[in-house]
């Protein structure tokens, strides 16, 4: 940073990391619109409107969009306009296929690699994942959910993961967030979840690895159960 604030110039640095500042905020406002539904699917944006509705510039906007478009949220069509991406179970289930890989990897870099601190917080999540699950409290489950995702980006070491398992992340939470008070079975899902910490927490790679997969099995059912779930939106 200090070198490419040197090639800069110090006001063009304070500049630049300002757009990006700004862009990062566009970016997990509008994500945070568009996973729960409050920006619907097909619904219809304009840069000029969610800049004024953000109280951001369109600059920063337009470059949030185009990473949004890129995680596959909303569709850019040249000349037509802006479109949030409609939820599709198919091709959930085909995300799925590649979140199961990554996320069993990330779970068993994880169990090796984490550190002393990691490996306690991963413990303390599991017990309040079963804590959840034994009060089938859906806010604490979300709120712990969270931070478990962010956890396991960070203990894995590897950025590579990290990158490719953010790109999906987001797809993922819309179709949870959809269908969730439909079809989840909150206190299995937040038991699977503590199975998968708590292997995390003793650095137990093998047993880490399982319970991703048993995870990802509860999630595909949860998926193919929408087929025949309402939507809200």
């Amino acid at each position: 940073m200090s070198e490419e604030r040197e090639a800069l110039g110090p006001d063009e640095a304070t500049v630049s990391e300002q757009g990006k500042s700004l862009t990062e905020k566009a970016y997990k406002r509008l994500e945070e619109l568009i996973v729960t539904l409050q920006l619907a699917p097909g619904a219809v944006l304009s840069e000029a409107q969610l800049a004024k509705q953000l109280g951001i510039g369109r600059t920063p906007i337009r470059e949030a969009l185009q990473r949004l478009s890129r995680e596959g949220l909303i569709v850019i069509l040249p000349r037509r306009g802006i479109l949030v991406s409609e939820i599709n179970v198919t091709r959930q289930l085909k995300l799925l296929e590649v979140r199961r890989e990554l996320e069993r990897l990330m779970a068993g870099c994880s169990a090796r690699r984490a550190n002393s601190s990691e490996r306690q917080e991963f413990k303390q999540l599991a017990d309040g994942m079963k804590k959840a699950a034994e009060d089938d409290d859906d806010i604490t489950f979300m709120r712990l959910d969270r931070r478990l995702n962010h956890l396991l980006c960070e203990a894995a070491r590897n950025e590579y993961i990290t990158n490719a398992i953010g790109l999906i992340q987001s797809l993922s939470r819309r179709f949870w967030y959809s269908h969730y008070k439909e079809v989840l079975d909150l206190p299995l899902c937040a038991r699977l979840h503590a199975s998968l910490a708590l292997a995390i927490s003793q650095g137990n790679s093998q047993e880490a690895m399982q319970a991703s997969d048993d995870l990802m099995n509860y999630i595909e059912d949860f998926t193919r159960a929408s087929l025949d779930a309402p939507t809200r939106y």
